[in-house]
């Protein structure tokens, strides 16, 4: 699942990321929205935040039974400039790509898709899932290697993380020196851990910026409670961050170094000025070599000019 971005999450206009206070707790509600015919919590990007490292883009959804599920899919779209990164906890989807990648995703594993210059995707339902639960996740590529070759990467398993209280994935980057395989184009790492009674002391980068997704059920951090919808931004210069939680309690942590860059997000694309999404969406109306053909079954997704065309 993945996007797109409205007006609602991001003004379209190139923005530089703000630089937080230290020692920080923000809880910044995110909204709900529909991607296809799927409910989903959008966390990130919102306002004031944009962007939390080079993540981006943080739209958590489900858990949903599997006639709900029934509506996961979305058809042909496109990106560039960007890493997708989808992760579920429970339930399947399947990735196609104008790579030819045909790849099932299920719970533990990573799909993680470069779009660079572009690339264009599908992820369809396979009608074998009783419930669907996940997050959807997008990178920016710096300028480095944003203009390079799309790729794709599927990990079936990836690094587990144990600590006092709580255990875990490491999806991308490192975090208490367990590091993940999966290709990162800047200083990022995200981690997904469960939480004992007891709760958790995260060992953290004091030059990165974090932020919590709770998963399911209830986190409290530094005295206050974050619930599923509501992202909690940690800020810059922490060493640790200690979790209070309860039984079944599950976080996604997301970190970075500030991205250093200016981004303009629209629609599917992350750019840096109006004139690259522009040129981007009519080839991607035009049927342009850039972006490539998926075979889906799902009807390929179009869109409108923006607003200042």
């Amino acid at each position: 699942m993945s996007g797109p971005v409205a007006t609602e999450d991001a003004t379209p206009a190139p923005e530089t990321p703000e630089r937080p206070g230290r020692g920080v707790v923000q809880l910044e509600p995110g909204r709900e929205t529909m991607v296809g015919t799927m409910p989903v919590r959008r966390v990130l990007p919102q306002r004031p935040r944009r962007t939390v490292g080079a993540w981006c883009f943080a739209d958590h959804m489900g858990p949903v039974d599997a006639v709900q599920a029934r509506g996961a899919g979305i058809g042909p779209h496109p990106h560039m400039g960007l890493q997708t990164v989808t992760w579920l906890l429970a339930g399947e989807l399947l990735h196609l790509d104008s790579l030819g990648s045909e790849q099932l995703i299920r719970p533990g594993q990573l799909n993680l898709m470069t779009a660079g210059h572009g690339v264009a995707h599908a992820e369809e339902d396979t009608g074998g899932s009783s419930e669907l639960h996940g997050v959807q996740l997008w990178v920016a590529q710096p300028d480095a290697t944003r203009d390079g070759p799309p790729d794709f990467e599927h990990y079936d398993t990836l690094p587990e993380v144990e600590l006092p209280g709580a255990s875990g994935y490491v999806i991308v980057g490192d975090f208490a020196g367990i590091v993940s395989p999966a290709r990162r184009d800047s200083e990022h790492v995200g981690v997904d851990l469960s939480l004992r009674d007891e709760g958790a002391v995260l060992p953290l980068r004091a030059d990165y910026e974090y932020a919590l997704v709770v998963l399911e059920e209830s986190v409290e951090v530094d005295g206050q409670v974050v619930e599923p919808g509501i992202l909690a931004y940690l800020g810059l210069g922490r060493a640790e961050c200690r979790l209070a939680a309860g039984l079944g309690s599950r976080v996604l942590l997301l970190g970075g170094l500030p991205f250093p860059e200016s981004i303009l997000m629209w629609w599917n694309f992350v750019a840096r000025t109006r004139e690259e999404v522009s040129l981007a969406r009519r080839e991607w109306a035009a049927g342009d070599d850039r972006f490539g053909s998926v075979a889906s079954r799902l009807a390929r997704i179009e869109v409108g000019p923006p607003a200042w065309e």
